[in-house]
């Protein structure tokens, strides 16, 4: 190190005896004692072992907790007391440590105050509550006979240097640990799903690893990686829709509680991100966060901003970190189950072999027994006065009986043999002897077995783990794929943009000027100038984008519904071009021109049209020369939709001197295919899932849920499904709905056929008794179904009912009873091929097909379906 020296702190201090400077250099220091300690923080305090999934600490309180086990509690500040025999820190870290594995509900079994993982509520001190070692713990965690020990830190006491845990305990718990220069973040997995994977690994088959949340909730662990460095996992809170202004949260995600749930929501409204009236936590020991929107306020976006802006929805990265051999490794949950699993069949082999090794032993000393006695060699000794005589007499007399024996006799043998009591000799039975070493025979022979079929035996001991244990720990967080949520669609439009057109400006601080809408922070807006260039920038207190402002609204990345209709100038002097087109991405801040570039171009007329409307203008022409027609009409309908850059057709060569509207337009888009995706429970536009069918603005969604709610919806993408929604199709409102029942009140079936009544209401369709719940719903036009009854005691069963439910009532009212389906006791309904029905094709507007350009940079030529022109000036345009 002494290349080093010169880059090193020195300490230097005058010697007063000899009046000279030294130097003394403390060059190992920082780094053999930095590498102690780092070496220290890794391996005794933050990172488990793969061994037996427990760090330093949680070892020594389990080993200190089966010390002081009598079965009975005993208080947690005596454990802690105890604990610090072996671990040489505070008790404060003891206790918090103790408290963590008692929350995790598996090894410790807890009586008092211990916390709450939901709220984030502290236990209560340690001497107030009480812990002794769980059933699982004294089943799993401990064996004395294959355990290694060690010194504790003081030379007092032994300690064991990794317990012996027969099941992934690293797995089921989950770990997490800073160190020195690196963590690690291991996730909790369902305890019955880890004991089936370690099962398929023994039998040779394959498995996947996913994990679960004490706190439920909703993850997307399609990124997990197994665990592995760069994974990630998402959760979500569950959140419902109570009633159309109030949600409810029943689960939250793993790492939040609801205090830090409530308080993230709180500063989203406060920042403005979302809206909310107020937020109840009626949280005990189930999750229930009541939120409170107000009027006007969609719960299905907000449900999406709780996801986008608060903790309802998280990112956990998974980091598997274990020691192995005294050193830190990055291995995946599927290796660390591998591992595990593989160990416990070798302490499991170990356990069989010392207990093979016992049973052994004890059979040997019961034939010894058996011969000592049976054969009377005991009097053998009446005659000898010393030890060695006896020890030899003895020996002599068992010499003809021990020949089928399993091992020789020793001189320890002989010794137990001269130790049995008179009274036991006196009452000695032959046949329980025997009975005794039949006993230990059969036993040998199954441990035998048992070695010789290790996976078998060690599949038969995870297979009794999960019905011993298992019960009560199925999953609880839900697996699904998320679908990612827009911050800019649901983001509530909490501030005011405005327009000052001559300056060229906007923003959202020019109070004086042109209110245009609402907005968010978040937002983009594009403009549009007289001059025909367009721009998109992001919604800021005051931008200059241009003087002369004709059109200035919240940009929508990817919207090719909303068309932009235009006729411009060409240059001073120039001819007048018509264009419509779509703006579906752009580079922001980045200005384009709309026109062909020349110097003096200018827009004559524009709209925007959010459904691709297109409307009739009438153009006026400036009387010059011969000019005969100075004004005829234009449809913008006989256009197609381009790309913003393209040439457009002409209209007129001749000077323009006004343009009028006419008449307004109607969209002249196609209906808006729209899928459901049964993955996500969402709708969308991009072909995946179900199609559910071609949609204009004024066409509505039924949904019809189990609890017997129906109602129609828009189809808005950002929709939220309940989980037993039954029914999910395009709603024909002359189309009757067929309903099959049971009333809880007249217990009886009954049919009802109805039309929805009022749009956008949700209406109860079966009658409100408690005990009453909907059976069948039909949609189609003529629907069949078949009645199976239930064989009355005594008689034969009757033959299945078919009823043609469009025969059997007439269409009601949604809210009535309906007609009796049979008076017998009814054991299933069953839906059948419904009867033909042509039903009749509406009349279809006229449509145009939108084309899809989406290229940012494109510049196309002039349309080459362009003019033919007369010398009067008059246009027609061939499509």
């Amino acid at each position: 190190m002494e290349e080093h020296n010169d880059l090193l702190p020195e300490e230097s201090h005058e010697n007063m005896e000899h009046g000279q400077e030294t130097i003394t250099r403390i060059t190992g220091m920082y780094k053999d004692w930095f590498l102690d300690y780092a070496s220290y923080v890794i391996l005794e305090r933050a990172v488990p072992a793969i061994e037996d999934g427990l760090k330093p600490v949680q070892r020594r309180i389990m080993h200190s907790l089966k010390e002081m086990d009598d079965g009975r509690y005993n208080k947690v500040a005596n454990i802690v007391g105890h604990t610090m025999q072996y671990h040489p820190h505070g008790d404060a870290s003891i206790g918090d440590a103790m408290v963590q594995i008692g929350q995790k509900d598996l090894l410790i079994d807890t009586q008092g105050n211990w916390g709450n993982v939901l709220t984030g509520d502290r236990a209560a001190a340690s001497r107030y509550i009480e812990a002794r070692p769980s059933k699982f713990a004294l089943d799993v965690v401990y064996s004395p006979k294959v355990t290694d020990w060690q010194m504790s830190y003081d030379g007092r006491k032994k300690e064991p240097i990794h317990l012996p845990v027969k099941f992934p305990l690293l797995l089921a718990q989950g770990a997490e640990g800073i160190a020195v220069g690196l963590s690690t973040k291991i996730l909790p997995h369902n305890f019955n799903e880890l004991i089936d994977a370690s099962i398929k690994h023994l039998k040779g088959r394959r498995f996947a690893l996913v994990p679960d949340f004490p706190t439920a909730g909703i993850m997307d662990a399609s990124n997990y990686s197994d665990g592995n460095r760069g994974g990630k996992v998402r959760v979500r809170a569950k959140i419902s829709q109570q009633d159309k202004n109030t949600l409810t949260i029943t689960q939250i995600p793993f790492g939040t509680t609801t205090s830090s749930l409530i308080e993230s929501i709180l500063k989203a409204n406060e920042k403005g991100k979302i809206k909310i009236k107020r937020i109840e936590d009626n949280t005990a020991a189930d999750v229930e966060i009541l939120i409170h929107l107000p009027s006007g306020i969609s719960p299905d976006k907000t449900i999406d901003a709780l996801y986008a802006f608060t903790s309802c929805e998280s990112s956990i990265s998974p980091l598997g970190c274990i020691i192995e051999d005294n050193r830190p490794s990055f291995i995946g949950v599927s290796e660390m189950l591998k591992r595990s699993t593989d160990h416990t069949v070798e302490l499991l082999k170990s356990e069989l072999a010392i207990k093979l090794n016992e049973l052994e032993e004890q059979w040997h000393f019961a034939s010894l027994e058996r011969i000592f006695i049976e054969n009377r060699i005991y009097r053998d000794i009446e005659e000898e006065e010393t030890w060695e005589g006896v020890i030899s007499a003895i020996g002599k007399g068992l010499e003809p009986h021990v020949e089928h024996l399993k091992r020789d006799v020793t001189e320890e043998d002989i010794t137990k043999l001269t130790e049995i009591r008179i009274k036991r000799i006196s009452r000695f039975d032959l046949d329980k002897a025997q009975q005794y070493i039949d006993a230990l025979e059969e036993q040998i022979a199954e441990v035998k077995n048992s070695l010789e079929n290790l996976i078998d035996h060690a599949v038969d001991y995870f297979t009794r783990l999960k019905k011993t244990y298992g019960k009560g720990r199925e999953r609880k967080t839900e697996i699904r794929v998320f679908d990612d949520v827009d911050a800019k669609k649901v983001v509530i439009r909490n501030t005011k943009l405005y327009v000052n057109r001559e300056e060229g400006f906007v923003g959202t601080s020019l109070r004086r000027d042109e209110y245009v809408t609402d907005c968010a922070d978040i937002d983009d807006i594009i403009v549009f100038t007289k001059d025909g260039k367009m721009q998109v920038t992001k919604v800021d207190a005051k931008t200059f984008v241009g003087k002369g402002i004709i059109h200035v609204a919240v940009f929508k990345k990817k919207d090719k519904r909303t068309v932009y209709n235009m006729i411009y100038k060409d240059g001073r002097g120039g001819a007048s071009y018509i264009k419509r087109f779509n703006v579906t991405g752009v580079t922001r801040d980045k200005e384009y021109d709309l026109t062909q570039g020349k110097k003096g171009s200018d827009v004559l007329y524009f709209t925007a049209n959010p459904n691709g409307e297109a409307e009739i203008v009438t153009v006026h022409l400036r009387q010059a020369g011969s000019i005969k027609k100075l004004k005829w009409d234009l449809d913008f309908a006989d256009l197609g939709i381009k790309g913003r850059g393209v040439k457009g057709n002409i209209v007129t060569k001749y000077a323009v001197k006004r343009i009028e509207l006419k008449e307004k337009g109607v969209s002249t888009l196609k209906p808006r295919k729209i899928w459901f995706d049964d993955t996500v429970q969402r709708l969308n536009v991009d072909g995946r899932g179900e199609l559910l069918g071609a949609f204009r603005g004024e066409d509505r969604l039924l949904v019809i849920n189990q609890k017997g709610f129906a109602k129609t919806i828009i189809p808005e993408l950002t929709t939220h499904f309940d989980d037993d929604m039954i029914v999910l199709e395009k709603w024909n409102p002359k189309k009757p709905i067929s309903v099959i029942y049971y009333d809880g009140n007249k217990e009886r079936y009954y049919v009802k056929r109805f039309l929805i009544e009022s749009e956008g209401r949700e209406d109860l369709i079966i009658t409100d008794h408690p005990k009453s719940q909907l059976e069948l719903v039909l949609t189609d036009w003529r629907p069949m179904a078949e009645v199976e009854f239930y064989k009355p005691r005594g008689k034969d069963t009757k033959p299945n009912l078919t009823v043609n439910l469009e025969e059997f009532i007439a269409i009601k009212g949604i809210s009535a009873l309906g007609n009796q389906l049979t008076k017998e006791k009814v054991k299933n309904v069953n839906p059948l091929e419904s009867l033909p029905y042509e039903e009749p094709e509406p009349l279809q507007p006229e449509e145009m097909e939108v084309i899809d350009e989406e290229t940012v940079e494109e510049e196309q030529g002039p349309d080459t379906t362009a003019e033919n022109s007369d010398e009067e000036g008059q246009i027609t345009l061939e499509l």
